[in-house]
């Protein structure tokens, strides 16, 4: 069931947006070699408590922690633990806030330190991929022409698309219809509305589509190990295009 926004409504998940961009961005200048995914864990979640919203992953389906943590050829759900980042790391951080009812959901990737030109091109398409698909969020499109985007894109770079997760509706629930793959397949997918609100994430690999779960139960992994890079922001859809909710104003 697709759920449209009042525009009371977006800027409720506005305010919630805003506060998942200010952790991400306080969670950017944290992230050096020596530092555990643990300690990333706990300024999300102190700077969250400050803001007076709740982690929205801590406690989901049984997750332990506020933020997902991958690193290098982990994808995505990656728990935060002791692993001490270090030079030539990148660290996907993936991060959700419920606030006054709604959520946000955003994530970035990040390189510790200096990285291989090979990897910083990875992050750069991947990134590149998110713009693009937010592009075409416009009234009249569908969502297949926002998973189209990102898939030509990422994969005009010899990259492979995660094929087994992919973004989602968004508003009071973190997952809401439609899901917005980031590759296609047949039929063009939910007409894009003003009201609709997407959380639009490109994970893409260096090497293979093929994931796998950690004996962990939650933690994704390229199968062949090869480096993973993701990126998120949630959108709306609005009579004047697309509209960024988890952006730093």
């Amino acid at each position: 069931m697709i759920s449209l926004k009042s525009k009371r409504e977006i800027e409720l998940m506005r305010d919630a947006g805003r506060i998942v961009a200010e952790v991400l961005a306080e969670l950017r200048l944290h992230c050096r070699a020596g530092v555990t995914t643990r300690e990333l864990d706990r300024v999300a979640e102190t700077k969250t408590a400050k803001a007076g919203a709740k982690p929205l992953f801590k406690g989901y389906k049984g997750f332990p922690g506020a933020l997902c943590t991958s690193v290098n050829h982990q994808v995505v759900h990656g728990i935060p633990g002791n692993y001490v980042l270090k030079e030539g790391d990148i660290v996907s951080m993936d991060f959700g806030a419920l606030y006054k009812g709604y959520c946000g959901d955003g994530a970035i990737t990040v390189p510790i330190g200096v990285i291989s030109l090979p990897v910083a091109k990875l992050l750069k398409i991947t990134e590149e991929c998110l713009y693009i698909g937010i592009e075409q969020m416009v009234e009249g499109n569908h969502v297949s022409d926002v998973s189209r985007a990102i898939q030509l894109h990422g994969e005009s770079y010899g990259f492979s698309m995660v094929r087994d997760l992919g973004g989602h509706g968004i508003g009071r629930k973190m997952h809401e219809d439609p899901m917005v793959l980031n590759y296609v397949t047949n039929g063009r997918g939910v007409r894009l509305k003003p009201g609709l609100v997407l959380a639009v994430e490109p994970m893409v690999n260096a090497g293979t589509e093929e994931t796998f779960i950690l004996s962990d139960g939650w933690t994704v992994a390229t199968r062949d190990r090869k480096p993973s890079a993701h990126f998120e922001h949630t959108i709306a859809v609005t009579e004047n295009g697309p509209d960024i909710l988890t952006k730093l104003v």
